[in-house]
């Protein structure tokens, strides 16, 4: 089994677009897709409204997309790009460790899997981790800038990192990394493909990657 993690610095940079992405261009994964949100204090993981509850039941939660559900939310793009199965993790702040046990079960009936998120690298070591970058935006995601150096490609719109807008984030975390474009509405490029199929090869993680595009 494969474990692709797709992270990124902030919100609204494109991360859910290339995980769609990812599992479009490769169905034959036959990926089960999982989104992670930790809401912060006063937000409830149940539904992520707020509220002023602190019971255990509303610690952590997990729900799966169902075909012909909402395919406007961000697990619901996944299950429409064609993921066999698409499941919304939400966790208070900090607390992810409580629903590790659950990700976990889940990943054993798992063919493939592709996880949006930072932190879950905390608790796991994928077989490919992919950093979304966008230079012009100056907030920077504690959680992104702790694993930042353990991206195995950095994805950037038109490839160039530039002058970024980040402060306090040295570029060296990134300096002999792999840099690959992403240009919007194309979130995952053949440039991109290709490197994930390699990479994946290389790992051994998958059991025919012989297969995918006909490769090998």
């Amino acid at each position: 089994m494969a474990v692709v993690v797709v992270g990124g610095h902030t919100r609204n940079i494109g991360k859910t677009s290339v995980v769609a992405g990812l599992i479009a261009a490769l169905p034959e994964m036959r990926w089960t897709a999982f989104k992670i949100t930790q809401f912060g204090h006063g937000m409830c993981s149940a539904n992520g409204e707020p509220c002023d509850c602190e019971t255990a039941e509303h610690t952590i939660a997990v729900s799966e997309e169902r075909p012909g559900g909402d395919s406007s939310t961000d697990s619901g793009r996944y299950l429409a790009a064609g993921a066999v199965r698409s499941l919304w993790v939400r966790t208070r702040q900090g607390d992810l460790s409580e629903a590790m046990p659950r990700i976990r079960k889940e990943l054993e009936g798992a063919e493939n899997a592709v996880i949006e998120s930072n932190s879950i690298l905390r608790f796991l070591r994928p077989d490919l981790y992919l950093s979304v970058l966008d230079p012009g935006v100056a907030d920077f995601k504690e959680s992104a800038r702790q694993y930042l150096d353990r991206a195995d490609a950095v994805l950037v719109a038109e490839g160039e990192l530039g002058h970024p807008e980040w402060k306090g984030v040295s570029l060296k975390l990134v300096a002999g990394t792999p840099v690959l474009a992403i240009r919007p509405p194309v979130y995952v490029t053949d440039e991109v493909v290709a490197f994930v199929v390699e990479r994946l090869r290389k790992s051994g993680s998958q059991r025919d990657l012989r297969q995918l595009h006909g490769a090998g």
